[in-house]
Formats: C-alpha cells, structure tokens, sequence
C-alpha cells in the first residue's frame, strides 16, 4: 500500500522540489543574498508539502489498500462511505459494474437452467420412442430389424452421453458417494452392453473378487465405465478378443483396470487422448468416434477424486485404470 502510494506520487514530489528550486533561483539570480531564509522558505514549502501527502495518504487509505491487495470475492470490491471524491466515484462505478455482472450472471444462469431442462426432458422423449422400438425388434429374427435393433442402441448411447455432457455443469448437485460393490457394477455395466459384444465378436471377462468395494458415485461410475467399454468394443471389433475388466486392491487403495486387446492408440496421439473431440489416426479409420468419450470420463474421474491412467501400444490394445484412494 505505502509502495503504490509513493509510487503515484513520486512525480509529484520531483515537480514540487524544481519549482522551489527555481522559485529560488530567481530570488538568488536577482541578487537575493539571504541563504538561510532561502533555506527556511525550501523547508517550510517542503513541510506543507509532507502535510498534502499526509492528509493525503489517510483520507486515500482504504482506496490503496483495495488497488494493493488482490480481492478473494468481487464483492469484496465494492465498499461505501469513502471520505474522498475519487475514492468514492471509483467506489460508485465498481458498484454499478458489479451489479451489471450479477444481473448477467443472473441471466446466463436462468439460460443454463432452461437448456438443461430442456436437454433433459428431450432426452427422456427420445427414450420412449426407443424403447418402443426395441420391444418391436428384439423378437424377430429378420436382419433388418437386427440392424434396426443395432442402430438403436447406437442412438441410445449417444443420448446418454448427451445427458451426461449437459449435466456436467451441475456435477455438484447430481451426485452422491456410497459403498459400491465393484463386482456387481461391472457385471451390470457389461450386461448394458451385451448386444453391442456380440455383433461386434469381442467377449467380456469380468476378474473382481466380490468383496471389493470402493467409495464413488454408482451412477457416474457406471456412466465412465460404459464409456471406456464402448471404446474398447469399437477398436476390438471383429477381432474375436476379450475385453477384461479386473480390480486389484494396494496399499493405497483399488484400482480398477479395463484391457482390450484391440487397434490400440498410436503413440503421437496418446498426449491428446483425453481432450474433447480430439479423435487422432484412429478416429479417421473409425468414423463413429466422435472424441468426446475419453474426456468425460476423465472429467467425471476428477470430479470424483479418481485417477485415470491410459497405456496403449498400436496394434496391441488399451489398458486404462481407475485409482480409487
């Protein structure tokens, strides 16, 4: 605070000390021959000077120390009742700024709510008519409506990864941490997507011991984990391989691990995997990549205090694992 004060008014105080210096010179050039009165007069127009920046320093208080501390909260900007005019103006205009961008913050707000209202009411539509679908299809044995039946879950998963862009924004309010039973949510995970394994010729194998369990939300977790089943299936497809999904517990917790043995990621790409629509070499050989998979998961993986890792090797598969402290 002393700093900016004396900073600002170091100008000032060269300007005051030359023009008693010249004022003098005059006196002293029209042969002014008293060099101690000279001396007094410098003094006493320098005293009336250091009384200014007093008067000054205490009246602009408070406006220093609000330019020299940085503020914690915006409304930490706005402060009234400041003795001085421009301190006061300053403080009149930050209000009204302040105002201004709670009003909009207010509005963006209102906007943001009434888009996820609407993303999940749309959503939640699209489902009924999906449904209706699969009980037509899921009997027959014509491969058209098998290829229907693909199609839906197709649309299905990417509905659900919609809703759970959307409310992305509002983690904070859509979750809640308890006890989940590893084994069982994987095997629930896995079963969500037996179609998908089927006619794309890779088989699950799920290795969790049933006692484990870990501290997370069941319904994001079992959002991750579908994310990083369906990738594993898309770059294993036709390959006749297994994907495993495995857990093992250490001594700083449990970590859970998805291997597919698949394309696998080329390491110039291995650095962008995790951001969004980043879809690298693989994404051109696959067109359904749309780069978002990865991303969420490791959104929603720090938003639930778990880490992700991922090793992969071209033409030899994936490996990702999910620590749970």
């Amino acid at each position: 605070m002393m700093k900016l004060f004396f900073r600002e008014h170091l100008p000032l105080l060269i300007f005051t000390l030359l023009e008693l210096l010249g004022v003098l010179m005059v006196f002293w050039f029209d042969g002014y021959d008293h060099p101690l009165t000279a001396l007094y007069a410098l003094f006493l127009g320098l005293f009336l000077f250091a009384g200014y920046l007093v008067f000054r320093f205490v009246t602009h208080r408070g406006f220093y120390a609000r330019l020299s501390n940085p503020f914690e909260s915006l409304s930490e900007s706005v402060q009234k009742h400041e003795p001085a005019p421009l301190p006061s103006a300053l403080s009149e205009l930050l209000e009204t700024q302040y105002r201004q961008y709670q009003n909009m913050l207010q509005s963006w707000k209102r906007k943001n709510e009434d888009y996820l209202t609407f993303m999940n009411q749309w959503v939640h539509q699209m489902k009924t008519p999906l449904s209706v679908i699969e009980m037509v299809t899921q009997e027959e044995e014509d491969e058209r409506l098998v290829s229907i039946s693909e199609e839906t879950d197709r649309l299905r998963e990417g509905l659900e990864m919609v809703l759970y862009v959307a409310r992305l924004d509002t983690f904070e309010q859509d979750f809640g941490v308890e006890n989940v039973n590893l084994n069982e949510l994987a095997r629930d995970t896995v079963h969500e997507y037996k179609r998908y394994f089927i006619r794309s010729h890779v088989y699950p194998e799920v290795r969790i011991e049933e006692g484990i369990s870990v501290r997370t939300d069941p319904k994001w977790m079992r959002f991750v984990l579908g994310q990083l089943l369906s990738n594993a299936i898309k770059y294993s497809a036709g390959s006749g391989q297994k994907i495993t999904v495995s857990a093992k517990t250490t001594e700083h917790g449990v970590i859970l691990e998805i291997q597919d043995r698949g394309a696998g990621i080329p390491k110039s790409d291995l650095p962008r995997v995790f951001r969004p629509f980043y879809t690298g070499e693989n994404g051109r050989r696959f067109k359904e990549s749309t780069g978002m998979g990865l991303y969420l998961v490791k959104e929603v993986g720090g938003r639930l205090n778990h880490r992700i890792e991922l090793e992969s090797a071209e033409g030899e598969g994936t490996l990702v694992r999910i620590h749970f402290s």
